[in-house]
């Protein structure tokens, strides 16, 4: 699979329900097929994760990949993808102020519940037909 290099690559938990529902949520404010999507868990994640110098076994967050700037993870990751949705959530850039570590706190509070409160699929989500195009894997 070729990596689009002009499309900003959201990394994120297939089993996690959570993670599997601000995909959706993502996709259907990407006005400007701005993102591509693909698992953690799958090949093309992991070795998109590798290349960057992290450890597919440890991480746990959304990571968002603007090819040749860049690669963000947690709340820098979530606040950098609204940037580009439509509706207002742009607004939510304005986050980036708040430091990254108080920030990441919130993040990962959210995380190492969100199973717990949100469930998990026994396997990754497999998109649509419609939708097959914006993911790697």
């Amino acid at each position: 699979m070729e990596i689009p290099k002009d499309k900003k690559i959201v990394l994120f938990d297939g089993v996690c329900n959570l993670c599997n529902s601000a995909v959706t949520f993502i996709i259907e404010h990407d006005k400007k097929d701005v993102f591509r999507f693909a698992s953690l868990q799958s090949e093309i994640g992991r070795k998109l994760v590798e290349e960057r110098g992290m450890d597919p076994e440890e991480l746990d967050s959304i990571v968002l990949i603007d090819p040749g700037v860049a690669y963000y993870r947690k709340s820098t990751a979530a606040l950098e993808i609204s940037r580009e949705l439509s509706g207002g959530y742009s607004l939510l850039k304005n986050f980036l102020f708040i430091p990254e570590s108080l920030r990441d706190g919130i993040y990962n509070f959210v995380a190492n519940n969100r199973y717990k409160w949100y469930g998990k699929k026994e396997s990754c989500m497999i998109p649509t037909p419609e939708l097959k195009s914006k993911f790697l894997d």
